[in-house]
């Protein structure tokens, strides 16, 4: 059988006349693959940013732009939270003294650990388990622990609380000693947060910090001399006083 493609007088008039289709026409390789590179290099600038650097870049780009790019802002977001529905914590748990090290020093490699030492008789210790319980939930793939201090320290003192530890791989990656660092008695939830994000031990949406950063040096002077400064008390109080 005659190809219908090849070029003859003969396969022309049949063109003509319609009885064969119009001849196809090959296709440029070079051209497709230049296109196709084309268009991947219309995504590249969204690929591998975290959702604050999308926020950060909508002032670089156009309307079109900004179309794309929130409908990647969102692909993200939906693939970060399958993420979290994959991982195994999910609940603040109680722990004793002599599982610290099984549980937090020594806990499974690269998952990041957060411990709050805390007493039941301090409001500030009972508003930040609050807290902890809801962000153990919503970050599942961080092992979220609490302890009440006197099973795991000796003569702790109550300025000292709450206290919050945040561990890697049997490393101190983060801490917060006292109401103060721990964000103040009146710490909303978003806050804590944004606290235990900056310090990497979860991935969180929030997009800024929700509290404008104000500092007081006044009150943090005070604090450090409250502390530190007591020292010279006597000895025997020295260790029981200060804080880690």
């Amino acid at each position: 059988m005659q190809d219908p493609n090849e070029d003859t007088e003969w396969n022309d008039i049949l063109r003509d006349f319609g009885i064969l289709p119009p001849k196809e026409e090959k296709k440029d390789e070079t051209e497709e693959m230049v296109l196709r590179l084309q268009k991947e290099a219309m995504v590249k600038p969204y690929e591998k940013m975290t959702l604050t650097q999308l926020k950060e870049a909508e002032d670089d780009f156009d309307d079109e732009d900004m179309k794309a790019m929130e409908i990647y802002r969102q692909k993200r977001l939906q693939e970060w939270k399958a993420l979290q529905k994959t991982q195994k914590f999910g609940e603040l748990r109680e722990i004793s003294g002599d599982q610290y090290v099984k549980e937090v020093t020594n806990a499974e490699k690269d998952v990041w650990v957060i411990i709050h030492l805390y007493r039941p008789s301090i409001q500030m210790c009972l508003l930040l388990n609050q807290h902890l319980s809801v962000l153990a939930r919503k970050f599942p793939e961080t092992k979220f622990v609490k302890a009440v201090v006197n099973s795991c320290i000796q003569h702790y003192h109550d300025r000292c609380l709450p206290t919050i530890f945040v561990y890697k791989n049997g490393q101190i990656e983060g801490k917060f000693i006292g109401i103060i660092e721990c964000g103040g008695i009146n710490l909303k939830l978003e806050e804590l947060e944004w606290k235990l994000a900056e310090v990497g031990a979860i991935r969180t949406d929030l997009e800024e910090n929700p509290k404008k950063q104000v500092v007081d040096m006044m009150a943090s002077s005070i604090r450090n001399t409250s502390i530190y400064d007591d020292s010279n008390s006597s000895s025997s109080d020295s260790d029981e006083t200060k804080c880690p």
